[in-house]
């Protein structure tokens, strides 16, 4: 079903309540100026009752009871004085005894409906007395008709040119929509960099489109990463798979010794291993962004995993003449955590410390754990990251070649990162060129209040396991 517009939708319900406001004032008008004149009419009927009533007791008081000559002059001077009464009144009196008076002599047929009346009775000489006047409300219904006439024909008129006036009006106020609508048809992928106007009226619309343009900007600078990833996976994917190529090649244009083919199989299956690897490392990383990765939670115990990572990095350690300290202790440092994940964040920043310091130094691992925190420190001494490499360095593909050299694809800090990030920890990184770099990883305690007032606090730096 087609829904309607915003602006014709405004317009209908800017009628429609409209509508039901002139018409409750329009009723309420009506029945204000009907209570009021006929409130009026009974106030000129009670007024000429009392007037009638008190000329009839002043000329009764000259009357002589039973006399009909005297009665009969009662009832001219009554008649005398009701001529004075406004035009259609009825005014009668009955007395007890059989004396009766109307004026006029003959009740005009009127609806019961159309007339006012006051009733009251008096007494007097011992006689009692009715007393009855009326008064037609045809001047009433005329004014109420009127009235009626004039709202059932002017409201019409007044909705009518209100709904044009407010459907120009919303047409107005909707008109930086429109704008932003057809300048946001004209953005795409391409030119990104657009921004929506911001009309300057300071009111929902302009903070709407600010925010529009804020999350522009934030695509773009998505868009922008994602192709700069793009090209630097295609870039290293490129080298390796030149390598087979080439290798598979050499070895199939002429017939060589089995020596040879076996030498093209082992550089092709490298290549295809250190492949495999940035494919891993290029799958993980987008699992991360996704919120996919599968990362099941658990209690782990850190200075165990970082104990097993520096035993499978001494060999490496001692082929290079680096003496690595590792943390001694028995206290347990508990935290919520993965163990593969965290044996793979260890083993990324460990290896890093190892390729990157100068031979015979040392790589310090230290641990050391609070109530609310525990961090994992790793020091190594070689050529530092610049001031100006350091901002960069989590950044995937980044490689600081000038300080670090050309190993390896840039993808273990931010792997390394991403793990952290997952596990609700930060890694901070101290670092000048030629000196001391360290990097901590500072995770959240969630080692039990229990275990925490047991444990019998030790202390956590390193001491040399190799020297």
């Amino acid at each position: 079903m087609r829904r309607r517009s915003i602006r014709f939708r405004l317009t209908a319900w800017y009628a429609a309540i409209l509508s039901v406001g002139l018409g409750l004032f329009g009723g309420l008008v009506w029945l204000s100026l009907r209570n009021r004149l006929v409130a009026e009419i009974d106030h000129d009927l009670a007024a000429s009752a009392t007037q009638f009533e008190k000329y009839f007791k002043a000329e009764s008081a000259e009357a002589v009871a039973g006399q009909l000559s005297r009665a009969d002059v009662l009832k001219d001077e009554l008649d005398e004085f009701s001529q004075g009464l406004p035009q259609g009144s009825y005014i009668s009196v009955n007395g007890s005894t059989g004396f009766t008076f109307s004026y006029p002599a003959k009740i005009p047929k009127i609806a019961e409906a159309r007339v006012r009346v006051v009733r009251r009775q008096f007494e007097l000489n011992g006689e009692l007395f009715d007393l009855e006047a009326r008064a037609p409300m045809d001047s009433v219904f005329h004014t109420l008709e009127l009235l009626r006439l004039l709202l059932v024909s002017l409201i019409p008129v007044v909705i009518a040119i209100a709904c044009v006036g407010g459907a120009w009006l919303s047409g107005r106020a909707l008109k930086p929509v429109n704008e932003i609508t057809a300048a946001a048809l004209t953005i795409s992928i391409e030119n990104l960099s657009e921004r929506l106007p911001v009309p300057e009226t300071g009111d929902e619309i302009a903070r709407l489109t600010e925010v529009l343009n804020t999350m522009l900007a934030r695509l773009e600078s998505a868009v922008r990463t994602l192709s700069q990833f793009v090209a630097d996976a295609s870039h290293e994917l490129r080298t390796p798979l030149a390598v087979i190529r080439t290798s598979a090649e050499l070895a199939l244009r002429r017939s060589r010794p089995a020596e040879a083919y076996r030498d093209a199989l082992q550089q092709i299956a490298a290549e295809s291993e250190r492949m495999t690897t940035l494919v891993e490392d290029l799958l993980i990383l987008a699992r991360s962004d996704t919120g996919i990765a599968e990362m099941p939670l658990a209690p782990v115990d850190v200075r165990e995993v970082v104990e097993g990572v520096c035993a499978e990095m001494r060999r490496l350690a001692e082929l290079r003449r680096i003496h690595m300290r590792m943390p001694t202790g028995s206290a347990a440092a508990v935290i919520s955590g993965n163990r593969p994940a965290l044996h793979r964040l260890f083993l990324v920043l460990i290896d890093n410390a190892l390729k990157y310091s100068d031979e015979g130094s040392n790589v310090n691992v230290a641990l050391e754990r609070s109530e609310s925190r525990v961090t994992v420190s790793i020091e190594n001494l070689g050529n530092g990251i610049s001031e100006n490499d350091l901002p960069h360095i989590f950044k995937r593909f980044y490689r600081a070649d000038r300080a670090r050299g050309g190993e390896g694809y840039g993808l273990g800090l931010s792997l390394a990162q991403s793990i952290a990030r997952a596990h609700g920890a930060v890694i901070e990184v101290r670092s000048a060129e030629g000196a001391l770099t360290t990097f901590d990883v500072v995770f959240p305690s969630r080692e039990p209040m229990s275990a925490r007032a047991s444990a019998q606090p030790a202390p956590a730096r390193a001491t040399s396991d190799q020297d």
